[in-house]
């Protein structure tokens, strides 16, 4: 398999394939390997190295996911229509809501994941029960629907819902958006994504191996239906013939095509096409700020036994999930992994007081919740403005279509793009999309 995985150093060549993917992460993968599976001749340009920002990296024994690796709704992902349409094997691991905890305070009470967390929490009081209930069963029946252009806090004070109904509607979407900002959700992106997340039989799922294992089992699809992956290949302009895209020039010579996916931010896409008929379009989506998050992640020699595997703190909006519960392939034999992870205003990543703060309060989180963890660290690992999603969404941000009409065959995917549900799932949906608007053209 890995003489077909080009890293080119010789002199410029040139390329020919039937659809030239640029970007090799989640997004560029999935378009690729269900190209290939359909026949095409696909070519991967990928920058660096394969997953974009979704990887594994294994330190002193400890395999760290960079990247959201949870998968929301598993058994309606595209993730999920993926693994059977390119049977590739995926080892999944779903989420026990009996295990996931809301801080309060001092104490801990029960996430409202499902309708036996609901009337467990201490979150709401009973009436308030009932009503948050109404409100779930109209999202569930898909009879309310939300506004493009009013946002979930304005929905909710147009509808009159109550404070404590309103806080935990706010704080679901704070813990799932990934955001600080949950009140500037658009209503009908809040209430698309919860129509999907309280009728799914598996809200959230973890994969067996971390990032690592899914991006192999793609790249052995392309590999295996005569694919071509070029890591260390960056894209730099692109050629193009009245109302297409004829080819790519990357730092190794031109890649020619007749169908091309751009898997890659709207930053760098704006710099591809620079000069082009999209440039100003592009830049619109390119000026948007992502998701940000600060993670601390603890490789420990031996367990913290608890009883909950999922802790989210409501006052600081910091969570923390036991990574080792739920694959234990992630550690040596008797460690564990935690992650926690603060959401960041995006004023935040350029003070370093309050970053030294959100450290803090991190540590104080581990101190409360994993009592001992100091003494079984082998590892920490950092990253303090690591992107949850390059798209925010907020009312002021849109999501950039899978397509544009100026060039006929020419598409976009990954996390900035139209599609279905947050994170991850938006780079699968929108790659799906973009490979079946290529199927259908060559039927």
């Amino acid at each position: 398999m890995e003489e077909k995985v080009v890293n080119q150093q010789e002199e410029e060549t040139r390329i020919q394939g039937d659809v030239i993917i640029v970007g090799g992460g989640l997004a560029g993968l999935s378009a690729a390997a269900t190209l290939a599976k359909k026949g095409k001749k696909v070519v991967v340009l990928e920058r660096a190295t394969l997953g974009g920002r979704a990887v594994t990296i294994n330190m002193k024994g400890f395999a760290f996911n960079f990247g959201a690796h949870a998968i929301y709704g598993r058994d309606s992902s595209y993730l999920r229509r993926l693994e059977k349409e390119l049977d590739i094997q995926i080892d999944w691991r779903d989420f026990n809501p009996d295990k996931a905890k809301y801080g309060i305070g001092e104490g801990l009470t029960d996430v409202p994941v499902n309708v036996k967390g609901l009337f467990k929490t201490k979150l709401l009081k009973a009436s308030d029960k009932v009503k948050f209930t109404y409100e779930i069963l109209k999202t569930m029946t898909k009879v309310e629907k939300g506004d493009p252009h009013i946002s979930i806090s304005k929905w909710m004070e147009d509808k009159e819902v109550n404070e404590e109904v309103r806080e935990m509607m706010l704080t679901l979407a704070s813990s799932n958006f990934f955001t600080r900002q949950s009140e500037q959700i658009p209503s009908d992106v809040f209430f698309k994504y919860y129509s999907r997340l309280f009728t799914t039989q598996k809200p959230v799922a973890y994969i067996g191996g971390g990032w690592q294992a899914l991006i192999q089992e793609l790249e052995r699809v392309i590999l295996e239906n005569d694919g071509m992956i070029l890591q260390k290949t960056k894209a730099e302009s692109v050629l193009t013939e009245d109302a297409r895209i004829t080819g790519v020039q990357t730092s190794k010579g031109v890649v020619m095509g007749e169908e091309f996916v751009f898997c890659i931010p709207p930053t760098d896409l704006v710099k591809v096409f620079e000069e082009t008929k999209i440039t100003d379009s592009l830049k619109q989506y390119a000026s948007y700020s992502p998701s940000y998050v600060y993670v601390y992640d603890i490789g420990l020699k031996n367990r913290v036994d608890v009883p909950y595997s999922y802790i989210y703190d409501k006052q600081s909006k910091i969570f923390i999930t036991d990574i080792s519960y739920y694959d234990e392939t992630c550690t040596p034999p008797g460690g564990q992994l935690l992650q926690a992870i603060a959401y960041l205003n995006e004023e935040d990543l350029k003070n370093k007081d309050v970053l030294d703060e959100y450290h803090a309060k991190i540590e104080a989180l581990y101190d409360q919740h994993f009592s001992g963890w100091r003494e079984e660290l082998v590892i920490p690992r950092v990253s303090k403005r690591a992107i949850a999603q390059q798209l925010k969404w907020v009312m002021t941000q849109q999501a950039l279509p899978v397509f544009l009409p100026d060039y006929r065959n020419l598409f976009f995917a990954g996390d900035w793009c139209e599609g279905q549900g947050q994170l991850s799932e938006l780079s699968f949906s929108s790659a799906y999309q973009a490979s079946q608007h290529i199927l259908q053209k060559h039927k």
